[in-house]
């Protein structure tokens, strides 16, 4: 095929890429080599206008063992253990076709870890979708739940936490982020670098099809009307296989067989070769003839490109070939040398004895473009709208809109299609701040959870940064756990609009920001661009993945009120900050203003000491404060529990929905026995921490002196019927 610029562009590179290309290879490429310089050199793979901005992110700690540039990240929990974890996004393909999008998207993250030598102990998800009235959002809700669950529950891996989310800003570009978890020893951890000259370079795991061709350049353009014809972008996932193929290579990993292993994820044969050997500064040689596949007569071109699932990349030490191949054989699975490394710096790619390809690797990887893109502050704007001119509400009134909404209605229709307690090590469900997953045999845990916030990023990207991280910060204090490190999934529109970038780069100046002063390192991530239809971009959407410490796990803190006449204290100040509120959205349909401001300082002292109280077993549950404000977060410590509270209203108080609905940050609920009511507000005092005791729990009610009293299993009613009427 002649190589024209139609065809160019069609590979999603522009002219001024493509005549880089030329000078790389000192001649025209081949379609071939284009379609392999179209995959390692898209947004998805090669982070082209995101790389100058991520190297400022902090990514080292005490506890780091790996950071970002591998599969996934390495934290050190103590004893020879090591967590291994990563969050991704397969947007675009879900919204195709939500199922399988849904369903590769959890295969592939899950292959990030396993490929490192970590047994998964954990799945979360992160889902954004459309307003519920559009006529797409109850298909591809249905859609990506059934795949999220149906590949997690097949493969036998918990779905422990995530989030779900609608907003009109998601009509035609859904957003589908997971995140796996796992557990290895120190000593056995993976990498995907080569090294030695002459090594077996061996395909496992299932057969190669056409599904998936182009499937990262797909996921580095936006959408147009046209997008329901990529569909054969997508590929097809079979978690039976997939869990094959983590046992096979776990099981090979025992021993010292493994020189290298790279899954073949976005971009497939391509990136999996072009990663290992570049990283290790050799050349690879594959003999494409050689590759298993399920189909007739596919070409070089769709080898190399093609996005089938369930697929990894080995290189073995000298003389292993045999008892690779016979684990492999046992489990039932393909096992065949198709190249070997070499010296050469470059990818040489051989069919039936014929050279169909040569291209150095440098031109692949370490020079692939890097884009410094025009972008433009936002400024951090003043409220346009009168809090005086709100329409009078009841608190009440108020207090059941937002809980009977979408956003803020109870998820077990969503939760109750994923297995949370297989493997027999879920200590705490969905549903609390974070999940908690005790370490097998062992008497530690970590606690994981995931956090995002648009409307806050949209208003002002630094702010909203800054305050995701302090979020998932915060949920993970609340379950009793020493925050340790976060993985990223930064979710954007057109990055080629200044405006986009901006926002994109103010995000990350925010997400640095409070990943620094909390000592709280970001080791793996993932840029998603292009997030938009019709040059209507998505709403900036970073999510924060959290991982943090239980060092000694007796009972799992969560946020339900436990007892009768316990003291309710609220942990740092109340400022009511409305603007940007649920309260103003769900209520009043008006989003406007700026987020609330984010004290550092604060933050870290006030997590720290409630860190503090619990692991010395002072308080009986505790909750963040963050969406909906105070009155929706005692909502959800009554709701579930058989006790309720009765809230005293402060002295002085101008404005009760300030007071209530304000979503001022750095906050937490505590509650505590009265004989531990002295202990805890002297440590309080001690750490200068602001408190109030703002009412005692009681019996069956949800109460608010002279303003309101309902019953709490009313109120769980409520919060149970959203999803029930859908």
């Amino acid at each position: 095929m002649k190589i024209t610029n139609q065809v160019v562009e069609k590979h999603g590179l522009n002219l001024e890429e493509y005549s880089n290309i030329k000078k790389f290879l000192k001649r025209e490429p081949n379609l071939l080599e284009l379609g392999i310089f179209s995959a390692m050199w898209n947004e998805h793979c090669s982070y082209k206008s995101s790389r100058r901005h991520l190297k400022n992110l902090p990514t080292k700690g005490k506890q780091v063992i790996q950071g970002p540039g591998e599969n996934a990240g390495v934290i050190d929990i103590g004893d020879d253990d090591a967590i291994i974890f990563k969050i991704e996004s397969h947007n675009h393909p879900s919204y195709i076709e939500p199922y399988q999008g849904a369903a590769t998207g959890v295969g592939g993250i899950l292959r990030d870890v396993f490929t490192m030598g970590a047994r998964p102990i954990a799945l979360l998800n992160s889902i954004h979708f459309g307003s519920p009235e559009h006529f797409k959002t109850k298909s591809l809700l249905n859609g990506v739940v059934s795949g999220i669950g149906g590949y997690g529950n097949c493969i036998g891996i918990p779905t422990v936490a995530g989030e779900t989310k609608f907003n009109k800003t998601y009509n035609e570009n859904i957003l589908v982020n997971a995140m796996a978890v796992g557990h290895a020893k120190k000593d056995k951890i993976f990498y995907s670098k080569a090294k030695g000259v002459n090594k077996s370079v061996v395909y496992v795991g299932s057969k190669t099809g056409r599904d998936g061709i182009h499937g990262a350049s797909m996921a580095s353009a936006e959408f147009d009307e046209n997008s329901e014809e990529k569909k054969p972008t997508v590929q097809v996932g079979d978690p039976f296989t997939e869990k094959l193929l983590m046992e096979a290579c776990l099981e090979l990993m025992k021993d010292n067989s493994i020189i290298s292993i790279q899954d073949m994820g976005a971009a497939g044969l391509t990136s999996s070769s072009v990663e290992m050997a570049s990283k290790g500064d050799l050349g690879i040689e594959i003999h494409l003839d050689k590759v298993p596949c399920r189909e007739e007569n596919m070409t070089p071109y769709e080898m190399m490109l093609s996005e089938s699932q369930e697929r990894m990349l080995i290189i073995l030490e000298d003389g292993k070939e045999k008892h690779a191949k016979e684990i492999f054989k046992k489990w039932d699975l393909d096992f065949v040398i198709i190249g070997k490394t070499t010296d050469t710096n470059k990818l040489t790619l051989k069919y039936n004895g014929k050279i169909e390809g040569e291209i150095p690797l440098d031109a692949l990887a370490s020079k692939a473009p890097v884009y410094d893109r025009k972008w433009v502050k936002k400024k951090l704007i003043k409220s346009k709208f009168d809090f005086k001119k709100l329409k009078k509400i009841k608190i009440e009134d108020a207090l059941i809109k937002i809980l009977s909404s979408a956003n803020h209605s109870n998820k077990n229709w969503i939760t109750n299609q994923y297995d949370q307690m297989v493997m027999c090590d879920t200590a705490q469900k969905s549903g609390a701040d974070s999940a908690v997953i005790r370490i097998h045999d062992k008497e530690k845990a970590i606690a994981v959870a995931v956090d995002s916030s648009a409307n806050y990023c949209k208003a002002h990207p630094l702010t909203g940064g800054k305050q995701i991280v302090c979020e998932n910060w915060r949920n993970l204090i609340s379950v009793g756990a020493k925050p340790i490190a976060i993985t990223n999934c930064l979710n954007f529109g057109n990055p080629e609009d200044p405006k986009i970038m901006g926002e994109f780069a103010e995000c990350l100046i925010g997400i640095k920001e409070s990943c620094e002063f909390l000592n709280y390192p970001v080791v793996s991530g993932n840029v998603s661009f292009y997030n938009g239809t019709n040059k209507k971009n998505i709403s900036p959407t970073p999510v924060i993945g959290g991982v943090g410490l239980i060092q000694k796990l007796e009972k799992p803190m969560d946020h339900l009120f436990k007892k009768k006449n316990s003291d309710v204290l609220l942990i740092g100040k109340t400022f009511g900050h409305l603007e940007q509120s649920v309260f103003l959205e769900e209520v009043h349909y008006i989003l406007d203003g700026r987020p609330p401001e984010i004290n550092l300082v604060n933050e870290r002292n006030n997590g720290e000491t409630v860190l503090e109280i619990i692991k010395k077993d002072l308080v009986n549950s505790v909750h963040d404060v963050s969406n909906g404000g105070l009155i929706v977060a005692l909502a959800e410590m009554s709701m579930g529990s058989d006790f309720g509270i009765k809230i005293k209203k402060p002295k002085n108080l101008t404005n009760l929905y300030k007071y209530f609905f304000g979503e001022d940050q750095s906050r937490y609920i505590l509650e505590v026995d009265k004989n531990n009511l002295e202990r805890v507000e002297k440590i309080l005092k001690n750490n200068n921490i602001f408190y109030d005791n703002i009412g005692l729990t009681q019996n069956d009610y949800f109460e608010i002196e002279d303003e309101l009293k309902i019953d709490i299993k009313k109120l769980y009613k409520i919060n149970n019927q959203w999803y029930n009427n859908y």
